[in-house]
């Protein structure tokens, strides 16, 4: 098999438009010199490992072409995700189609050559880039729940050992996904959700997700053969958009379009039933609304040949923005459950909610689970969905 048909993706995230809070912060000492552009460094922890790689760059929501003058990858310092500084002499530098630069229309994303570089399940790479535009308008593509410091700083550093100077921000701008040709033969499960998936909760430059601990229960099972790519965004919804597009209209471009995507995992649907209002007619029509467009993803997914997996939507009792005193939105939400778990629609059902709720008060989240606003998950909650996946659903 030639390495066109064995490119998967070990890493992913989920492109938005920034909103005013998620432009990049000016790079220390201002703008630079006229033209000199700016250092963006960022790192990515990959889930499967390979013998080559190559990235993508995106400009889904850019408000002019993105001039790239020069890409390179590296090994952070000490392996860790969030580091400013990199390894010395582990600088890999990046073309396009034969050249160091280049230009990604609006709109569009462009994947880099591959490059040889053996990277290990679950290791930490550095991509530095340098972006020859002036200002932050490079940085309307991002994803700001990337829960991992990234690092901003005047001028053309990207061969740089350590940024020093420049500004810390917990966002990805620009890199949305990373391939390699695996070892063995891989496939990758993509998950569709929400902040839930996002991380929210979870450790900055901790990588304790529950898809990544997924990811890492994976790897210590022998299973270095499955990708865990997390396309989840903050605020997402199924049925319209909001913080970014819905998953029904982002579905084809970070789920089917994914090299190596064999599975689909979908958690999510919670913050469609929080933000409908907490009427009795309006819970029902949400409801059905929400099973509507959960059958619409796996049936797009079938017709591309993933195997769908259906997660239990998790409780919510008890939050200020979400709950609601007289349970409708609690009773939409066992409705949606009730038929994720007993409509045969999914190829097999991952009861997230059984995981994290408290069997004394199954409308909450267990207090050990809970980060404190009884809707998010800290990093025992995130471990809790993580070890509730049955491992043997990829086969």
């Amino acid at each position: 098999m030639n390495d066109d048909a064995r490119w998967v993706h070990t890493w992913a995230c989920m492109p938005q438009r920034a909103e005013a809070a998620d432009l990049p912060p000016a790079p220390e000492g201002g703008r630079g010199p006229s033209g000199s552009g700016t250092t963006l460094r960022q790192t990515v922890r990959t889930s499967v490992g390979g013998r080559r790689l190559r990235v993508r760059l995106s400009n889904a929501f850019g408000d002019a072409p993105l001039a790239v003058s020069r890409a390179v990858l590296a090994r952070p310092e000490g392996g860790r995700s969030g580091a400013r500084a990199v390894v010395p002499g582990t600088s890999v530098p990046l073309t396009f189609g034969g050249r160091a630069s280049t230009r990604v229309p609006v709109g569009a994303l462009v994947v880099s050559d591959p490059v040889e570089l053996a990277v290990a399940p679950r290791s930490a790479l550095t991509l530095s880039t340098h972006l020859s535009d002036e200002g932050v308008l490079w940085g309307r593509t991002t994803h700001p729940g990337s829960r991992t410091t990234s690092h901003v700083l005047a001028g053309d550093h990207a061969e740089a050992r350590d940024l020093a100077g420049a500004a810390p921000v917990e966002h990805w701008y620009v890199l949305t996904g990373l391939e390699v040709v695996p070892d063995r033969p891989a496939r990758a499960v993509v998950v569709l959700g929400d902040s839930l998936s996002d991380g929210r909760g979870s450790t900055t430059d901790g990588d304790d997700r529950w898809p990544d601990q997924l990811a890492e229960r994976l790897r210590a099972a022998g299973r270095t053969d499955v990708a865990v790519v997390n396309q989840a965004g903050g605020g997402n919804r199924v049925l319209a958009d909001g913080v970014g597009p819905s998953a029904l209209a982002r579905l084809d471009r970070d789920v089917l379009a994914l090299s190596g995507a064999a599975w689909l995992l979908v958690l999510e649907g919670i913050n469609d039933l929080g933000t409908a209002a907490a009427t009795a007619s309006a819970q029902r029509d949400v409801a059905e609304d929400l099973v509507r467009a959960l059958d619409q993803v796996v049936l797009r997914a079938r017709a591309r040949g993933l195997r769908a997996l259906g997660a239990t939507l998790l409780p919510f009792g008890g939050s200020a923005d979400y709950d609601d005193p007289a349970g409708h939105r609690e009773r939409s939400r066992q409705r949606v459950n009730h038929w994720i778990r007993t409509s045969g629609r999914f190829d097999a059902v991952l009861d997230l909610d059984r995981a994290a709720r408290d069997p004394a008060r199954p409308d909450r989240l267990l207090a050990a689970h809970d980060v404190g606003d009884h809707l998010h998950l800290g990093p025992a909650g995130h471990a809790a969905l993580a070890a509730a996946v049955p491992l043997d659903v990829f086969r």
